[in-house]
């Protein structure tokens, strides 16, 4: 029997274009010869589709929708899709209006329907808000196969593998016990660096521990400031990675379960690329270059499926701006990206030859406009409200905001996505204006710890951007001007400002709010942990402080377990105790 893995691209909402995506790639399984088709979560809606679901023509268009694609599929394939179908109970026994679910469909018809059993409701997810949960795990015949169906979550409760124990259940387990040949699995896990490798090490030691091989597919593209990595694979009964689709883009594959062996065989292939059959691992590696390939996806799905086609940014001639630029232009082109220089009387003759000669390299199209005449004008406007007070936070925040207002001009008059520029690090501290920098709709490196943008600028330069997933034009010279990288950080909104003036070193700074932040360290677990006291407390302060600031920032893209975004959720007025 041939199984085909779909690895889509789904916008949520656009149900008839997903539709579209499910029908193409049953054709082509097909013609491939496949007997089965899995496609990912919610494949027919997208993922996550939010407060779309308590929109009842939504869900009616999505089961009308659903009947049309089980009439237009090839008949003698079956299909396995995701998407949300009403709880008939829900007014009688009451519970949620809708289940998370699968769907077979073969022969023009709904064959059957399975439910999602384990509803994630932590980070960026919240589904216990929306859906109500399968009651039992369940499986279908396809020939002599017994083939059992989970969704997403169903396979992340391992208590084995976790060391922890669970009261809600094992489908997994559930599914062996009824005998089940195959496990397939609807997925749509968010990226997060060094993720890729976790839940095929948790699949593996599920599949070896119930002896029974799964297939999993996983959903990919950027939805909002969620980012999903694809990187679908196929497990065997020994535990070993037979089938690893693409990371970072759609892809289609094809292998076969041996009914003689009663377990799943490669196809000779690895998904649609050229990769050899033996390089079952997950490309690209891990590190900068895994990172870099999120980012690109997230902003071209976003300008994409936002309806954009072209960007502006400010461009510094620092470091943050430089890798925004970067990215941008990998990801829509560089004939797409517009790059606005705004020197001040404070901006130094190097940054804005860097930022030219980083234009240049990247081939993108760059503007200047001086800030200095706007500045003397707010001078002027404020001298009666100002006088007999000294130059401070106040004036160093306004050339920010003169800046953001020229380019949130350049935005509304040509119809461009402002990207923002700013850091992780700078987000975490408040190190960032209001209606200034933080203007955007879209905040590129927002989960970026200032040291990694180090990192990922050093690897571009090293060559990996001409080898970059998904592809980038191919570039014979340094990308980002060494001065940029190797010139002390700089807001330059005073003579002879540098970053740490205000921040300790960012080595130093990025490794407290990783233990703060992502690894939700006390501040005495910090200090024991070799930093310095004052330090750390000032830190944890300021991140306290800068709350207010993040609940108004553009949508950042997630790459790490903890982002300032959908899954962060903190109060603004509490108490400094926390």
């Amino acid at each position: 029997m041939k199984i085909a893995i779909a690895q889509l691209n789904p916008t949520i909402g656009d149900i008839l274009g997903n539709s579209n995506l499910i029908l193409e790639a049953a054709k082509k399984a097909e013609v491939e010869g496949a007997n089965l088709l899995l496609t990912p979560e919610l494949s027919l809606i997208g993922y996550p589709p939010r407060d779309l679901l308590i929109n009842p023509s939504f869900i009616a268009d999505a089961g009308a929708q659903l009947l049309q694609l089980a009439q237009a599929l090839p008949p003698e394939l079956a299909v396995i899709a995701g998407t949300a179908l009403p709880n008939a109970n829900a007014v009688k026994l009451g519970g949620k209006s809708l289940f998370n679910s699968a769907v077979l469909l073969q022969n023009g018809a709904v064959k059957q329907v399975f439910h999602k059993r384990l509803l994630p409701t932590y980070d960026v997810f919240d589904e216990d808000r929306y859906f109500e949960p399968g009651e039992n795990s369940n499986y279908f015949s396809l020939g002599e196969l017994k083939i059992g169906v989970t969704i997403c979550e169903d396979l992340w409760n391992n208590e084995e593998f976790w060391g922890k124990r669970s009261y809600a259940g094992d489908p997994v387990s559930d599914l062996a016990k009824l005998g089940v040949d195959l496990v397939l699995n609807l997925s749509a896990s968010p990226y997060s660096a060094g993720k890729r490798g976790v839940r095929s090490a948790m699949l593996q030691h599920s599949v070896i521990r119930c002896g029974i091989p799964i297939i999993y597919a996983n959903q990919v593209g950027g939805n909002d400031d969620i980012i999903f990595d694809g990187s679908s694979f196929a497990v065997n009964r020994k535990g070993d990675l037979i089938q690893v689709l693409a990371s970072f883009e759609t892809d289609f594959a094809v292998l076969e379960y041996d009914a003689a062996k009663q377990d799943l065989v490669g196809s000779g292939g690895i998904g649609q690329d050229a990769r050899s059959t033996t390089d079952l691992s997950f490309h690209p590696a891990e590190g900068d270059a895994e990172i870099w390939a999120a980012l690109v996806l997230g902003v071209r799905d976003y300008v994409r499926k936002c309806g954009f086609s072209k960007v502006v940014l400010g461009l510094s001639g620092g470091i943050d701006s430089a890798l925004v630029a970067a990215i941008a232009s990998c990801a829509i082109g560089p004939e797409n990206v517009l790059g606005v220089l705004m020197p001040s009387p404070y901006s130094s003759d190097h940054s804005v030859k860097d930022a030219l000669e980083l234009a240049r390299n990247l081939g993108m199209a760059i503007e200047m406009l001086p800030i200095g005449d706007l500045m003397k004008t707010y001078d002027r406007t404020l001298a009666n409200l100002f006088v007999n007070t000294t130059f401070g936070i106040a004036e160093e925040n306004i050339q920010s905001r003169i800046r953001g207002n020229l380019l949130m001009a350049i935005s509304n008059k040509f119809g461009h996505l402002l990207l923002s520029t700013g850091n992780k690090s700078e987000m975490a501290v408040g190190y960032c204006t209001l209606y200034g920098d933080m203007n955007g709709g879209l905040a590129v490196i927002a989960d970026v710890p200032k040291t990694r943008v180090y990192s990922l600028c050093r690897w571009l330069n090293s060559g990996g951007y001409v080898g970059a997933v998904p592809p980038c034009p191919p570039l014979d010279k340094e990308i980002i001007p060494v001065n940029i990288i190797s010139k002390a950080p700089s807001a330059e909104l005073k003579p002879g400002q540098i970053d740490q003036d205000s921040l300790p070193d960012y080595e130093v700074l990025d490794d407290i709010l990783q233990r703060l932040i992502e690894h939700h360290e006390s501040a005495q677990q910090i200090v024991a942990a070799g930093h310095d006291e004052a330090v750390v407390k000032r830190v944890v302060k300021l991140v306290r402080q800068a709350e207010f600031k993040r609940r108004q920032a553009a949508p950042g893209l997630k790459i790490s377990d903890r982002a300032f975004g959908t899954g962060w959720r903190m109060p603004i007025a509490k108490s400094s105790l926390y």
